[in-house]
């Protein structure tokens, strides 16, 4: 038997309420707003929309069987372009390790490789000594 077969089929949840479901459906429509207005602002420099496509996501994610079964999927699919927003979506994220590997990864695509500036930057401070 599925969990979700499980979860149905336990006596001892509640039925659910005229108020649970509305409060579902504000929750999903709230989270897909924050998704909405995050993408773009993502996109543009800075990445100022990016803790709202989090948000978003963890509130869609949390409330939608549907999404998270679609976005399993895309997991599936897309393995390097959904990792760093599932490091992002923890408990506890690593933002700047995200970040970091981003940036490296932007810098590959777009950079010609003689003018590449991150990864020297990155060697040069690790290999300073420390005091």
């Amino acid at each position: 038997m599925s969990t979700v077969t499980q979860a149905r089929a336990d006596p001892h949840r509640r039925p659910r309420t005229l108020l649970d479901r509305v409060a579902r459906y504000a929750l999903l429509a709230l989270g897909w707003c924050l998704i909405v207005v995050g993408v773009p602002g993502a996109l543009l420099p800075g990445h100022l929309g990016l803790p709202f496509l989090i948000a978003g996501l963890i509130i869609v994610l949390r409330t939608s069987l549907h999404a998270r079964r679609q976005f399993i999927g895309l997991q599936r699919r897309h393995p390097k372009v959904i990792f760093p927003i599932r490091r992002l979506l923890r408990r506890e994220p690593e933002v700047f390790p995200v970040a970091w590997q981003q940036l490296l990864r932007f810098e590959r695509m777009i950079v010609p490789k003689r003018w590449r500036m991150a990864r020297r930057w990155r060697r040069r401070m690790l290999d300073r000594p420390r005091r």
